[in-house]
């Protein structure tokens, strides 16, 4: 898994591309958690390139909106492959996490 961030307008677009499963989430997670403690808690997540997701990726997701939550932030997921947003559908993910099609729309949930 290839993990990317950069800063637009106060919200840090996270790129998630590969795989996020059992062996890549704690990279991940260890990667969000320090943007988070950095004090980023507008996060929009860019999955157009992810191609696969497991539970131990799910895990880290959830965990993230809790975390934001708390602090009265915000996550946003956006352009979903198919078979990953099939997979948010399944787990209701996506009654929870305002989900996009397009980066440039999850960028407008921040407005």
């Amino acid at each position: 898994m290839d993990i990317a961030h950069h800063e637009t307008n106060g919200v840090v677009c996270v790129k998630l591309s590969g795989r996020l499963d059992a062996e890549s989430a704690p990279l991940a997670e260890r990667t969000i958690k320090g943007l988070m403690e950095q004090g980023n808690t507008r996060l929009l997540f860019d999955l157009g390139g992810l191609d696969y997701i497991s539970s131990a990726g799910l895990r880290v997701i959830l965990l993230t909106v809790k975390g934001l939550q708390a602090a009265n932030g915000k996550v946003v997921l956006s352009a979903l492959t198919a078979y990953v947003r099939e997979i948010f559908d399944v787990s209701n993910f996506s009654s929870i996490i305002p989900i996009t099609d397009t980066v440039a729309a999850g960028l407008k949930q921040f407005e």
